[in-house]
């Protein structure tokens, strides 16, 4: 029998342990390295019980192949939830849209970075000028110009190096806010918060999907959801960062 671990909460909306169920088995079914569901309900999620170690260079090589093939595993939209769910979709415990979008820059401005900028604003955590700064390089986003033509990715969605548990038998990912976007935007996440032997995991994902020249300048720019996310909850230093990211886009652009 399934050993498992149990999280029950009777605070949150129905669709929040569902959504996390529903984006496990979707990136799951896509080849990523999820933890396994073992039932869910409204107020519960049962998972399958882990037991954590040390990280090892072989097993980051490994989970940066995993990652590659979730993310060529795709999505039908940017912005897509995971197939056959039609609920409400949460990042930690904010909203999370599942409006879709055919463009990247357009689905990932207005769907991702945008909506966070108020209550950011309202919580004291983002300054006027880092507010501006951040909406001038969302209408840059969202016009294209950092548009590529790739197809949408199965995301994670929420890769912080939290959800990224080491065990003996390889990496297994936890808590997704799984939708489709850009494979970069995962990748930054994880240079966002210091994942270990984050070299290696890029490496591994190079082996198997290399990544368009110039990902290294674009960490920024896929770093504004995130930040923009922590900014609207967790202080201000978020808010000087997302102000710091969306110059960084704007120079970029300017290039």
């Amino acid at each position: 029998m399934t050993r498992g671990f149990r999280k029950d909460r009777r605070d949150v909306d129905p669709d929040f342990f569902r959504a996390e169920a529903a984006g496990l088995r979707w990136l799951r079914d896509g080849g990523g390295p999820m933890v396994e569901v073992i039932d869910v309900g409204e107020d519960f999620i049962e998972l399958a019980h882990l037991t954590t170690t040390r990280p090892t260079a072989s097993h980051a090589r490994d989970f940066g192949v995993a990652l590659a093939r979730m993310h060529d595993a795709g999505a039908a939209e940017f912005g897509s939830p995971p197939d056959g769910y039609e609920g409400r979709q949460f990042i930690g415990e904010r909203p999370l849209s599942t409006r879709t979008h055919e463009h990247w820059g357009e689905f990932y401005a207005d769907e991702r970075v945008l909506p966070y900028l108020p209550p950011a604003i309202d919580a004291g955590y983002l300054e006027p000028e880092d507010a501006d700064a951040t909406r001038e390089a969302c209408a840059l986003v969202a016009s294209g110009a950092f548009d590529d033509g790739d197809p949408p990715a199965r995301l994670h969605g929420d890769l912080w190096t939290g959800n990224v548990l080491w065990t003996a038998h390889g990496v297994v990912l936890i808590d997704p806010a799984a939708h489709g976007g850009h494979r970069e935007t995962d990748l930054a996440m994880l240079a966002l918060f210091g994942c270990p032997l984050l070299t290696e995991i890029v490496a591994g994902y190079q082996g198997e999907h290399p990544l368009r020249a110039g990902w290294e300048d674009r960490v920024a720019l896929h770093q504004l959801h995130p930040l923009a996310v922590h900014a609207a909850g967790h202080g201000p230093s978020y808010g000087t960062a997302l102000g710091r990211a969306a110059r960084a886009c704007v120079a970029l652009a300017a290039r």
